[in-house]
C-alpha cells in the first residue's frame, strides 16, 4: 500500500518511530459466497483487502474506498467483525507503526474485479474452501467474518 501523503509528512518529524494509525480490512463477499483478494505488489502474497483511512474519514467510507480502487469492485460495509490492535509491522525502509484494525464484513454489489490499481498483481474471487496461501491475519479475518456472534480475544494470547 503506498503511504499517504499525511503519513510521509509525519515521518519528517518522527522518522522511524512507532506510529500508531487506524486501518481497516475489507472481508468482500460476493452472492455465491466467494471472498475477494488481491496479491500485494508489495509483498507478492495473497491477502485481504486494506488500507488507512484519510484524516476524517469515516471507516467504513475507508473500506468501500480502498475495495473499488484496489480491485474495481463495488461492495457496502455491512457489519463490524472486529476490533483489534495489530502489529507492530516493521517495513522495508525501516518505519515501525502499529494498527487499531477495524475488519468490515461487506457484500460485492458491483463492478468487475481486476487489477485497478498498482497495489495489486492480481485480483480474483475464491471459494472459502479452496483459498490461496493466506497469512493467519488474513485467515482469522475471513474465518471471524463468517461467524454470526462477536469474537472475543484473549489479551493473554
Amino acid at each position: 500500500m503506498p503511504t499517504p501523503d499525511f503519513i510521509r509528512e509525519l515521518r519528517t518529524s518522527i522518522g522511524h518511530q512507532l506510529l500508531w494509525l487506524p486501518g481497516v480490512t475489507a472481508i468482500v463477499f460476493d452472492d455465491e459466497g466467494r471472498v475477494l483478494l488481491n496479491r500485494r505488489s508489495d509483498t507478492g502474497e495473497w491477502s485481504v483487502l486494506g488500507g488507512i483511512p484519510e484524516p476524517g474519514e469515516q471507516p467504513a467510507a475507508c473500506a468501500v474506498r480502498e475495495v473499488f480502487e484496489e480491485t474495481g469492485v463495488r461492495c457496502v460495509a455491512e457489519r463490524v467483525v472486529v476490533v483489534q490492535a495489530v502489529g507492530p509491522v516493521r517495513y522495508g525502509n525501516g518505519d515501525l507503526c502499529q494498527y487499531m484494525d477495524t475488519t468490515f464484513l461487506c457484500r460485492a454489489v458491483g463492478g468487475e474485479a481486476c487489477v485497478n490499481d498498482d497495489e495489486s498483481l492480481e485480483v480474483g474471487w475464491f471459494e472459502v474452501a479452496a483459498l490461496p496461501e493466506l497469512n493467519e491475519f488474513g485467515l482469522l479475518r475471513i474465518k471471524q467474518a463468517m461467524s454470526d456472534g462477536p469474537t472475543w480475544f484473549d489479551p493473554m494470547t
